[in-house]
């Protein structure tokens, strides 16, 4: 991995880590293992195959070192063939596990998806029309889709990538150690002013992600009221194109400067990080040629301790936002199990028996009615409020009887 890649996953996580701060749920924790619970083979066999990934990557600068180094001492060819060859084999080996756990990874993914979509969906079939009445169509439909797989990123990203990132981690160090403590210490030093901006530039652009995702959510959802036959007849009945056109350009405007200053902001932030890791490789390169010169260093190390470098700040940043990365996903879950925990009014009785063929007749008796609050139909999220409508749970029909 490039340190420029690596400077982008470092604003990226910081960004995202920035999203929200929630303490950890346990009976969301409890949900999430239920749903988890019919993919645990799959799960286990993905952080095995990204743990022995992480293994190879970090095998292969080693390999790398020793062919400089192998070439500098003047060795037989054989020496150096070999060791090409089994880089050559890492890279294939570490190729086809890396497929394999894409494979895993998907599938885990799309099952997880799958299973969440139909249990939400099942279960807002099940609710009553008074729901369907307050609830505003985009919001609903965001949680199927957006939510739900904010929420598969937990298994398919999250999951192995804290995995793979310690595995990582622990390998990388250790070498390095191995290698020269002294450049070790340094490239930790360094770290800081890496991961700090990230940090701090996570913050803006977590702001600026949130207030563009706004903006988008009501221009949608204006396009998908205006756009359809009863919203498009009210619109021209009151002669209000122009009005709805003013509102929607004042929204895609501020959408544009929005993504022009997250463009700059990303790139001036992607450069400096850049810059820094050059300045640290540059730092590695030139303390391992001094150790070099004096003996106390082969040429084979200070390549190899320049390739464990980026393998070095690529899991310690990303490990850095895991709390927060995990906790996004969290709250993914918890708005899918917001709508979950939204029992329907009407629901089936224990005893309830099939209406029976041919002609029949309906008795009620005693029947009083109510329009429900919207607190039991409705959730404020799902209609775009701070606070639901608190009217409605008093009976308008008392002690009804009919057949």
């Amino acid at each position: 991995m490039s340190m420029e890649v690596t400077a982008w996953n470092a604003m990226y996580n910081a960004m995202h880590a920035e999203s929200d701060r929630r303490p950890f749920s346990r009976r969301t924790l409890r949900r999430i293992a239920e749903f988890a619970r019919p993919h645990t083979r799959s799960i286990a066999g993905y952080l095995l195959l990204s743990i022995v990934i992480a293994a190879l990557g970090v095998a292969t600068p080693v390999l790398a070192g020793r062919v400089v180094d192998a070439i500098v001492d003047r060795d037989p060819l054989s020496t150096v063939v070999t060791l090409a060859a089994i880089i050559a084999v890492i890279a294939i080996v570490e190729a086809g596990l890396g497929i394999a756990n894409r494979w895993l990874s998907a599938s885990i993914g799309e099952n997880l998806i799958l299973d969440l979509r139909t249990t939400v969906f099942d279960h807002v079939q099940r609710m009553p029309v008074a729901f369907f009445t307050r609830t505003r169509t985009g919001a609903l439909v965001s949680r199927l889709n957006n939510d739900v797989i904010g929420a598969q990123r937990a298994f398919s990203d999250t999951l192995s990538g804290v995995a793979g990132n310690v595995v990582t981690l622990v390998i990388t160090v250790v070498v390095m150690i191995g290698i020269s403590w002294q450049i070790t210490a340094l490239a930790l030093l360094l770290l800081p002013i890496f991961v700090i901006p990230a940090r701090r530039m996570g913050t803006r652009m977590a702001q600026l992600s949130r207030e563009a995702a706004n903006h988008n959510s009501v221009m949608n959802t204006q396009m998908t009221e205006r756009f359809s036959a009863p919203g498009a007849t009210l619109v021209k009945l009151f002669g209000r194109p122009a009005r709805e056109s003013a509102e929607f350009a004042v929204r895609a405007k501020r959408v544009r400067d929005i993504g022009v200053r997250t463009a700059m902001a990303q790139t001036v932030f992607v450069t400096a990080l850049t810059l820094v890791s050059a300045l640290a490789l540059a730092l590695v390169y030139g303390l391992g040629g001094f150790y070099a010169l004096r003996g106390a260093l082969d040429a084979g190390s200070v390549v190899a301790m320049a390739m464990l470098l980026t393998r070095l700040y690529s899991p310690l940043t990303a490990l850095a936002s895991a709390r927060m990365d995990i906790m996004s996903a969290m709250v993914s879950f918890e708005r899918v199990f917001e709508i979950l925990d939204l029992q329907p009014l009407i629901r089936q009785s224990p005893d309830a028996r099939d209406v029976p063929d041919g002609p029949v007749s309906v008795e009620f008796r005693a029947v009083n009615f109510a329009y429900p609050s919207a607190e039991k139909v409705s959730l404020a999220s799902l209609e775009e409020v701070a606070v639901l409508d608190t009217r409605g749970g008093e009976d308008v029909l008392h002690d009804v009887s009919f057949t």
